[in-house]
């Protein structure tokens, strides 16, 4: 069999991912300040772009759209920004200087050294340091120091300690008795009850050093602290033998406890999140407003299109150098310009579905898909996911993630549709009313839900119940 080349045509079609479309589709799913982190990073990679100065504004609008074609021939035009000189000729300038800045003219400039990030900004202790510098304050020895920075060292956010005392003595290389006297040492630091190994240890730490030990709330803490969270008092009263009056006076004793000691001198910070999108009542309609604070507003410099127009023939290399960022910068204002029109529109979408929640509130959110504000705006569904993602909209209701606004939907009894979210917020408010001597079972909240034309399941109502955080009914009773 004899072999042989041949060529051949065949026309076939795929989908090509440009860095561009990579790009657009990119900022689309970034939160507010991914976004502003990318521009500042465009920023510093990119000489074209610069930062447009808030006085200055684009004439007629032409800065939106961008040709890819002139950029090769001759970067767009900008319009020229001119300023009018409209102050006096008869202004004494030296005297004006002599009268208001006297200070300025005659010290002379001294230049000095910034203050160190360290010196400016608000230092916080954590649990970490806040030991450690009590431990040193204690005067230990050598031993006792070093056992104690491993059992700092060993303890979790909570302040609970995760290694045992062997695994430490081990470590360590010191007695047992030792580690057991240091432990017992940094138990007694600030915050009381650090160190231990569960919460019903830490909580016998802290009465003992409030002098309550071998009282009615230790014998509690020992051997009742389970009959206490699931709220059994009678069985507390009747393997005691005490009055209910004391069980609640050894109770409000318990609850002045911390059972994580650690927590109150946590690392974590607040997040303040910052709305994309704003929606306001003016009248009786609603308008969106976008939040362009802090984003700058990009164009292309008007000293590198100058360059490009007046470069020397011969200097090829630095044209196509500043043409491909030109077509960078370009595709960037034009794809940031896209993603505000994509959000804009796409909550323009959620505003028409959602009218009644804006008028009412949560309980008349209606149930919402990707698909329906796709089909509405004509855009694909991955398009939309991707605009909701890690984007907020500040609304009459309060401050909501868009992403809040699409939940699947409860079918009621007379056969319309309601959505989770709508009761998920029926259920919060039925336990906020309740009784607290007799609250409501899950079964209960089954039949009030279907007074009110919602008809759900009772393990429903226990997995929305405790997706809000909400204890069962046992652990909500109070005695009084």
């Amino acid at each position: 069999m004899a072999l042989e080349l041949r060529q051949s045509l065949t026309l076939t079609q795929q989908l090509v991912m440009t860095p561009q479309l990579q790009q657009a589709i990119k900022l689309l799913q970034l939160s507010r300040l991914e976004l502003l982190e990318t521009i500042n990073e465009e920023m510093e990679e990119n000489p074209v772009l610069e930062e447009q100065p808030s006085g200055d504004s684009d004439e007629d609008g032409k800065g939106d759209e961008v040709d890819d074609e002139k950029i090769e021939q001759e970067p767009p035009e900008l319009p020229e920004v001119t300023v009018e000189d409209n102050a006096p000729d008869d202004v004494d300038w030296e005297n004006y200087l002599s009268e208001y800045n006297t200070e300025w003219t005659s010290a002379p400039y001294e230049e000095r050294e910034a203050p160190a990030v360290d010196n400016i900004t608000p230092a916080s202790s954590n649990l970490y340091s806040h030991l450690m510098w009590q431990l040193g304050m204690s005067s230990p020895d050598d031993e006792q120091k070093n056992i104690g920075v491993h059992i700092i060292e060993n303890l979790n956010e909570d302040g609970f300690l995760e290694s045992t005392l062997e695994e430490i003595a081990q470590v360590t290389e010191k007695p047992l008795e030792k580690v057991e006297e240091t432990l017992l040492l940094i138990q007694n630091f600030d915050p009381v009850g650090v160190a231990a190994q569960n919460t019903r240890e830490s909580l016998l730490i802290q009465i003992r050093f409030q002098n309550l030990g071998g009282s009615l709330v230790e014998k509690i803490i020992m051997d009742h602290l389970g009959d206490l969270e699931d709220r059994k008092y009678n069985r507390i009263v009747k393997t005691l033998s005490v009055s209910m009056s004391d069980i609640i006076a050894a109770m409000n004793v318990i609850q002045s406890l911390e059972p994580k000691p650690g927590r109150t001198y946590s690392d974590e910070r607040t997040i303040y999140v910052t709305p994309d999108i704003y929606i306001i009542i003016v009248g009786n309609e609603y308008e969106i407003v976008q939040n362009e604070d802090g984003l700058p507003k990009l164009r292309i410099s008007a000293y590198y299109k100058d360059i490009l127009r007046n470069a020397d023939p011969a200097s090829e290399g630095v044209k196509t150098y500043i043409q491909e960022k030109l077509r960078s910068a370009a595709w960037l204002i034009k794809s940031i310009h896209q993603r505000q029109r994509t959000i804009f529109r796409v909550t323009e979408s959620i505003v028409r579905f959602q009218r009644d929640f804006l008028d009412n509130g949560i309980t008349h959110l209606k149930p919402l898909v990707l698909r329906d504000v796709a089909e509405d705006i004509g855009m694909h569904e991955s398009t939309v996911s991707r605009v909701t993602t890690n984007k907020y909209v500040h609304t009459p209701q309060g401050l909501f993630e868009l992403k809040f606004f699409f939940n699947s939907s409860i079918n009621k009894i007379d056969g319309d549709a309601i959505a989770s979210e709508s009761v998920k917020e029926r259920i919060r408010m039925i336990i906020k009313s309740e009784d607290m001597l007799k609250p409501f079972s899950d079964q209960e909240i089954v039949g009030l839900l279907k007074n009110l034309n919602i008809k759900v399941a009772r393990r429903t109502v226990a997995k929305y119940r405790e997706s809000m955080g909400l204890l069962p009914s046992r652990k909500r009773k109070q005695l009084f």
